[in-house]
């Protein structure tokens, strides 16, 4: 078996220069909380480990006049500490914080669970839902990306074989907005979502919801982000009529798979509930 090479870039140039001089697949490790484990399981065999922890940009969080710039290093224990970004967008914390254990959290990034490319993962469909956009490097110099268009199906990204994620921002949060994100497992803790759900939503003076955007995970091959389930909310006081049919649109725009965690009939009847649900926290959120 031929052995694996590891780099550690100190600068994006660097990183950028060794991938795409990368002879055979190289892989990203940011966090290396799912590449460890695909690792050891066989699932994986790169010629080349980049290991980008040691970029200095990678593991920081900026507050600029577009939002929150986070580092796809930056370690969950840590973005979950910020108390800026956690007033701002709690619903992407709160997806980020359930992904693995204490010990996971300390590795375990926004950057790394978005780049592994699992539909079920949970921080996804919270950036979805607040309109992230993610920075990306390559040989041919940067792009901009909306992060519902990185996971293209089951472990596959746009992402081509000599580009990483180099930070995801989160707008500036507008007045009276509130965000929140759900999900459903098996067991109590430490088990891969059913169903997750994530909702976003601004009102004005009059409570009447102008901006709205939802997004489910583990219900189709890749994230989802749900226009129709926004298109029920815009323009409502987010009243019982506009939850049922936020609800319904939920449940219309899942794709799933029957699968030891749930049928495809109990997946899509459980979009709805969590979509619904995840509204009502979002509203009070946003009233308060």
């Amino acid at each position: 078996m031929a052995d694996i090479e590891f780099a550690a870039p100190r600068s994006v140039r660097e990183a950028v220069k060794i991938l795409a001089g990368a002879k055979g697949k190289a892989k990203v490790l940011a966090g290396g909380t799912d590449l460890l484990v695909q690792l050891r399981a066989g699932m994986v065999r790169p010629g080349l480990i980049v290991d980008i922890k040691q970029i200095p940009e990678l593991s920081t969080i900026k507050k600029g006049k577009k939002g929150f710039e986070i580092g796809a290093a930056v370690p969950g224990a840590v973005l979950g500490a910020n108390k800026a970004v956690l007033k701002a967008w709690p619903g992407v914390i709160e997806g980020l914080e359930l992904i693995g254990s204490t010990q996971i959290q300390g590795r375990a990034s926004l950057g790394g669970n978005l780049c592994n490319g699992s539909p079920a993962a949970d921080s996804i469909p919270g950036m979805i839902a607040a309109d992230a956009t993610c920075k990306i490097v390559g040989p041919k110099g940067t792009r901009s990306s909306k992060v519902e268009d990185i996971v293209t199906g089951p472990g596959k990204t746009s992402l081509k074989k000599d580009e990483f994620v180099v930070s995801i921002t989160l707008p500036e949060r507008p007045k009276k907005s509130g965000d929140a994100y759900l999900r459903f497992i098996p067991r109590t803790e430490m088990d891969i979502a059913v169903v997750g759900a994530g909702v976003s939503l601004t009102l004005d003076k009059k409570g009447v919801c102008t901006h709205a955007r939802v997004a489910l995970g583990a219900v189709a091959p890749k994230p989802l982000l749900v226009k129709d389930g926004a298109k029920a909310l815009i323009g409502t006081t987010v009243d019982a009529a506009a939850l049922d049919a936020l609800a319904a649109a939920a449940s219309a725009a899942c794709n799933p798979i029957d699968d030891k965690r749930g049928t495809i009939e109990y997946r899509t009847k459980v979009a709805g509930v969590l979509a619904r649900r995840a509204a009502v926290i979002a509203l009070e959120r946003a009233r308060a």
